[in-house]
């Protein structure tokens, strides 16, 4: 056998070999890491709109924001969230906000998107099984047709 740098051609080719083999397990085990990763994206960026969703409802039902005698009482935008709105109580007419910054859905597969365009929107009249746009935003799910770790569909978290 022909020596090469202190191993044999053969011991070189094993040691690749082997390095071959635990380089293909160890890339599944990163992709389901990513995964991970962006499913708790997901779950915080839906917690933290939701929860602005419930305030500016909150501030509508407490008389602080404006309402239309035939509106729900939810944004009519996301967008509104992070603009902000006069609070009608203060004397100042300062506004109020209920996001710093609209998150992205992290499922979403064009990173050149607005993060308004990432999100589906549902209006207060439309159903839970069939969520459609409106003139508000009651709801909002990921656009994503893929499935969780836990075998639930992104749209439905």
């Amino acid at each position: 056998m022909k020596r090469h740098s202190g191993f044999t051609l053969i011991e070189l080719v094993v040691t690749v070999a082997i390095v071959g083999i635990l380089a293909s397990a160890v890339i599944p085990l990163g992709q389901l890491n990513v995964k991970r990763i962006k499913e708790a994206e997901l779950r915080a960026a839906l917690r933290d709109i939701r929860s602005a969703l419930d305030a500016y409802k909150k501030a509508v039902d407490e008389g602080r924001v404006e309402k239309a005698v035939d509106a729900s009482g939810y944004p009519p935008s996301l967008e509104i969230l992070v603009q902000g709105v006069p609070d009608i109580r203060d004397p100042k007419k300062r506004p109020m906000h209920f996001l710093r910054r609209l998150p992205r859905d992290p499922m979403y597969p064009d990173p050149a998107a607005s993060p308004q365009e990432t999100w589906g929107k549902r209006s207060y009249e439309s159903p839970p099984d069939a969520p459609r746009e409106g003139a508000d935003v009651y709801d909002i799910y990921s656009l994503s047709r893929e499935s969780g770790l836990n075998g639930l569909s992104y749209q439905a978290w």
